[in-house]
């Protein structure tokens, strides 16, 4: 069954890649995004080795959306000798509870899917948009949705529960926890890298742009940092993170705002953007001498450290931590400095395999062991495309 197509839209942007089975398992040909779609709209594709395979940049202004944007990639795709995919995979983030695994799309399951488009306004909408495109341009194309929730239904109830009156938690109002694909990769190849915290307890640090963590136990997830929504938990590049509900009944009562000025405030004028005046990015952070910026990069490591406190405890101890995402990927400070916070529950930093991206970065004597695993969320998606079609 080849190729198979994966898209990720965003409410600005859409990603894709195309792989290629090859025995059990699948490799990557091409990806890309159009991204600005309501702006300033710019194309780039790429094959596997990151040769810039096509691109295009629309004049300021210009309205592609998502219909456009899939016309686009679709015509490279056609130019470039794919043929159209056997199925296509799309990361949705909300399934809620009745989606705990990826689902064959369907008029039917698309309905159940709207209901949840409260509950990720920002997102879920956006997901959905390419799914009913597909669905009316090709019919009989197979199309499955992967679940960033999914993967941490297997949390047990007191890590689900808000302590409001149980009847909100009966009508969905709880934890769900996000960034599963990408915990659920790091899950599955966890074992080739240390068998240990495979079948031990680890603490996986998914950070980027948007970050969480989650708590692992023999590979399943028992906690989260993120809750109801993507919000919760870590500061981000512009989302604040855990919050005061206070502070908002407070912005509402004395600044009279309403709820799309705090949803405004919180995705999009918060978390590192908000503290540093200076930055969403990570990168632009650290290269600034601006004591703002100083401040939002000690804020970040010091969530990060006291989320990982919190972790131990649910866990009941450490074997591991593992690092991914883009900053926690790429930023050997910030994996440095969360290390050396992390230092009393007995983490000893390599520090020379820490700039190399070891993948293990921790001495040998380390009682927890720390790696740098790069995620693979889409690969992820192909791979339950293919289990989802074959039943």
């Amino acid at each position: 069954m080849e190729p198979i197509l994966v898209i990720n839209a965003g409410s600005s942007s859409l990603k894709f890649s195309v792989f290629e089975s090859i025995g059990d398992d699948f490799a990557l040909r091409l990806r890309g995004q159009v991204e600005g779609l309501f702006t300033a709209p710019k194309f780039v594709a790429k094959d596997a080795g990151d040769t810039v395979l096509a691109s295009q940049d629309w004049a300021e202004g210009t309205q592609l959306g998502h219909e456009g944007a899939m016309k686009c990639i679709s015509g490279f795709l056609a130019d470039h000798g794919v043929p159209r995919p056997a199925a296509v995979g799309h990361r949705v983030l909300h399934g809620g509870l009745e989606f705990s695994a990826p689902a064959k799309l369907n008029a039917s399951v698309m309905t159940r899917l709207e209901k949840y488009v409260p509950f990720g306004p920002l997102h879920q909408p956006h997901n959905l948009t390419p799914i009913r495109l597909l669905m009316e341009q090709f019919p009989d194309l197979p199309q499955v949705a992967c679940f960033d929730t999914a993967f941490h239904r297997t949390q047990p109830q007191v890590s689900e529960l808000f302590a409001l009156p149980l009847e909100y938690a009966e009508e969905g109002i709880r934890r769900y926890g996000f960034h599963g694909l990408s915990y659920e990769y790091i899950s599955s190849v966890l074992g080739d890298y240390d068998k240990r915290a495979a079948s031990g307890r680890t603490i996986v640090l998914h950070l980027g742009n948007g970050a969480s963590m989650a708590a692992l136990s023999a590979g399943l997830g028992v906690a989260t940092t993120m809750g109801f929504t993507a919000l919760d938990g870590l500061p981000m590049g512009t989302r604040c993170g855990a919050i005061d509900p206070g502070v908002l009944l407070y912005l509402m009562d004395q600044k009279g705002m309403n709820a799309r000025d705090i949803e405004k405030l919180l995705y999009r004028e918060s978390g590192l953007l908000g503290l540093s005046g200076v930055s969403s990015d990570m990168r632009a952070l650290l290269a600034s001498d601006s004591s703002r910026a100083r401040l939002a990069v000690d804020y970040y490591v010091y969530r990060v450290a006291r989320e990982i406190g919190s972790f131990a405890a649910a866990l009941g101890g450490v074997d591991a931590l593992v690092f991914t995402g883009g900053v926690g990927e790429n930023a050997a400070l910030i994996r440095a400095r969360i290390c050396e916070a992390s230092h009393w529950l007995g983490v000893r930093l390599n520090s020379a395999a820490n700039q190399t991206r070891g993948p293990r970065i921790s001495m040998d004597d380390s009682a927890v062991a720390v790696w740098v695993i790069p995620t693979n969320e889409e690969l992820m998606i192909a791979r339950h495309v293919r289990r989802t079609l074959r039943g």
